[in-house]
């Protein structure tokens, strides 16, 4: 299921106010100028790909999301010069044709369930090609990033209509439950009859897991970092920054 938050045309026009460029998207946007052909799965509105083609990076850039909302947001920013694609990764059979795949903004973490990561992970493996990189985000789950997530914390954006929008997230039980969080996105603006709920759900993996995931779709860890400066992955780490190859056969 895809959140309610990204199929909603309206909701998806507030996604880059509400996620604004940031040390990640730096991060991520290196990465892109130094390959020859990219595969970004979830890319959401197309924030990252649209910018390394506005910059001038010429080589193959693909965007991969399972919300029609979101891509038409990308669509329209950026009609020509990235090839957007809807669906999952199973829509297409790529066979060893980018040199690098992204998974940005927590996108991993919308894989819930052990066999939709592993079936991911398995076409990630097939569409790099020789040399190629995977590299993704995933929250550290000892961070506990979640018990931020409250009502207390409203965020405001603009709709395309010039209507304010505030919004907030609430953590649903008690947190943590089976390794993951469900939680709702709360939307409310000026004049609308009602707020419009999201439910969402997603999965904290930890390292160890994390590592055995990606080794039984034939896939090595080379490098890990805890933050976008390139540090090291610790306990209190925010994130777990995760570069992967084609393990050798």
């Amino acid at each position: 299921m895809v959140d309610h938050s990204f199929t909603d045309l309206t909701l998806a026009t507030l996604y880059d106010s509400l996620n604004p460029w940031g040390p990640g998207d730096d991060f991520y946007l290196g990465l892109v100028r130094e390959a020859r052909s990219v595969l970004d799965i979830g890319c959401g509105t197309g924030q990252l790909l649209r910018r390394a083609r506005d910059e001038g990076c010429q080589g193959r850039l693909t965007g991969l999301d399972p919300a029609a909302a979101m891509l038409v947001q990308a669509r329209q920013a950026r009609p020509d010069g990235v090839e957007w694609v809807l669906g999952d990764t199973q829509v297409r059979a790529w066979q060893g044709e980018f040199d690098l795949v992204l998974m940005t903004g927590h996108a991993f973490q919308a894989l819930v369930g052990d066999e939709e990561i592993r079936r991911c992970l398995h076409a990630v493996r097939a569409a790099l090609g020789d040399g190629g990189r995977f590299v993704f985000e995933t929250r550290n789950p000892a961070a506990r990033a979640w018990e931020k997530w409250t009502p207390e914390r409203v965020r405001e954006a603009t709709a395309a209509d010039g209507t304010t929008v505030r919004v907030w997230h609430e953590v649903q039980g008690d947190g943590l439950s089976g390794g993951r969080v469900r939680f709702t996105q709360t939307y409310d603006g000026d004049g609308w009859p009602a707020p419009r709920v999201s439910h969402s759900v997603l999965r904290f993996l930890d390292n160890e897991s994390l590592h055995s995931l990606l080794a039984d779709a034939g896939l090595t860890v080379v490098e890990q970092f805890g933050d976008w400066g390139r540090g090291a992955v610790t306990a209190e780490s925010a994130e777990i920054i995760t570069v992967a190859r084609r393990a050798r056969t």
